[in-house]
């Protein structure tokens, strides 16, 4: 599995699933993230299991952040799950995860890449990202409130 250094900090991007912290993937996106709040541990599981994974290390090895993509690896990849543990925000790691994310020889081609943000729109700008072109094509279905996290009155 591919493994990224950082040339100058000594954080890793990893794409080996065996070097995940699950629990720490978990404990953010269930407790701290706007989009998966209360997730099952054994979603997430089910997740990791089907999707091409990207663990972003700190040099003494703990997990710092994470980016997931859900890709055929040959037309499609939606990025989903991305996340820089507040104590290592401000170093540009998301932008450097990004660019390992972006460059992974498994998407290279693919047709069409897509993903959903509250708030980082400025990141994603970068690598190419821009609103619908044509919004009235795409549908969806969004089931409210699918992990039962309390909602705001």
């Amino acid at each position: 599995m591919p493994t990224y250094q950082h040339p100058s900090n000594g954080f890793t991007i990893s794409t080996d699933p065996e070097r995940l912290d699950v629990d720490a993937i978990h404990r953010y996106l269930a407790e701290d993230s706007y989009w998966a709040q209360q997730m099952p541990r054994e979603t997430l599981e089910r997740a990791l299991a089907h999707s091409l994974n990207f663990g972003l290390f700190a040099p003494d090895g703990r997990q710092a952040g994470f980016a997931r993509l859900i890709t055929d690896h040959a037309t499609f990849a939606w990025l989903c799950d991305v996340f820089v543990l507040p104590e290592f925000r401000g170093q540009g790691l998301s932008k450097w995860l990004m660019e390992v994310v972006w460059a992974a020889p498994e998407i290279q081609g693919v047709r069409r890449s897509m993903l959903a943000t509250l708030d980082a729109h400025g990141l994603y700008h970068q690598f190419g990202f821009q609103p619908l072109a044509s919004p009235e094509r795409y549908l969806e279905i969004k089931r409210q409130n699918p992990y039962g996290a309390p909602t705001a009155n």
